[in-house]
């Protein structure tokens, strides 16, 4: 096994529950010691693509690998550790009983108190999980998830339902585990998340990667920034075929244009007569993100700064 290889790899991966398929041919690698977040709508397959890289299920079709083997012998190694977004409390144990008995079970792990220290929860170590607050029972999974001292570490809406300050410290505690080489792949409904802390975005819809790369591609993907303006009860023919605009939406009673070249948009709007509340912004990675995958919009995929 060497080091060049990927730590994860889908090839055509397809996961199919009756007539829908959760995952449709999914192509990707994740290369050892990236940071990478998986961004979709409820429905678009993220959960399912985890579930096939954890081994939880086979593909129908297809091969999934971690570190170029099947995930069954990455997990039973050691080599991952996963949060996932269901779990229960286990009653009457402190936090480093629980910590230290998953531990355990890992041919080399992670020493208990390095686990507690990083996932920012040492003073909580003689407190009962079952007692703990939603924010604290979460950096105990994550310390959990750290226990077998994994290569890679897969966490799964990790920052659902906590208040901003768990978020916060949360992210500090990844951050270090990412910062000693180790890859990290996580899922987010947080688009912020995802543009601070991850080296590199995947959109996924209908279980296709639709996008990939960093939030500043993804933000030019989606058309590098918005022109809007009053309508002021005009229509909107012909704003469509303005230099640069990909996309013309209305909000209320203002029109919002998408434009790769806002200086050419703005000047052609000028030509076609008064114009009121103008305004130029960059697109934000919440656009992007809407924009990507909007079922109304033609698949695409960005690999660097290419649509292909």
């Amino acid at each position: 096994m060497t080091q060049t290889q990927p730590a994860v790899s889908f090839t055509g991966a397809v996961k199919a529950f009756g007539a829908v398929r959760a995952v449709d041919g999914l192509d990707l690698e994740i290369a050892r010691g990236e940071t990478v977040a998986l961004l979709g709508r409820n429905g678009a397959g993220k959960s399912t693509a985890i579930a096939l890289l954890l081994g939880l299920y086979e593909p129908d079709a297809g091969r999934v690998e971690l570190f170029g083997g099947p995930p069954e012998r990455a997990v039973r190694a050691g080599r991952v550790g996963a949060m996932l977004q269901e779990a229960r409390a286990v009653p009457r144990v402190t936090v480093r009983e629980l910590v230290s008995f998953v531990a355990g079970r890992y041919p080399a792990p992670m020493p208990v108190e390095q686990a507690l220290e990083l996932a920012g929860i040492a003073e909580l170590a003689g407190r009962r999980v079952d007692r703990l607050s939603g924010g604290q029972a979460q950096r105990v999974r994550f310390a959990v998830a750290l226990a077998g001292n994994p290569a890679l570490i897969v966490l799964d809406e990790p920052t659902a339902a906590l208040d901003v300050e768990a978020r916060h410290a949360f992210w500090d505690s990844m951050r270090g585990h990412a910062g000693r080489g180790h890859t990290v792949l996580f899922s987010t409904h947080y688009l912020e998340e995802a543009d601070a802390h991850a080296d590199r975005i995947l959109v996924v819809d209908r279980g296709r990667i639709v996008a990939d790369g960093t939030g500043e591609q993804l933000r030019r993907a989606a058309g590098g920034n918005l022109v809007s303006f009053d309508l002021a009860g005009r229509g909107t023919e012909g704003l469509s075929l303005l230099p640069g605009v990909r996309s013309v939406e209305v909000r209320g009673d203002r029109a919002l244009l998408r434009s790769d070249d806002s200086d050419a948009t703005v000047i052609a709007l000028a030509e076609l007569g008064a114009i009121r509340g103008l305004e130029v912004v960059p697109a934000s990675l919440d656009d992007a993100f809407l924009a990507l995958t909007s079922r109304e919009t033609e698949t695409a995929t960005l690999t660097g700064t290419e649509t292909v």
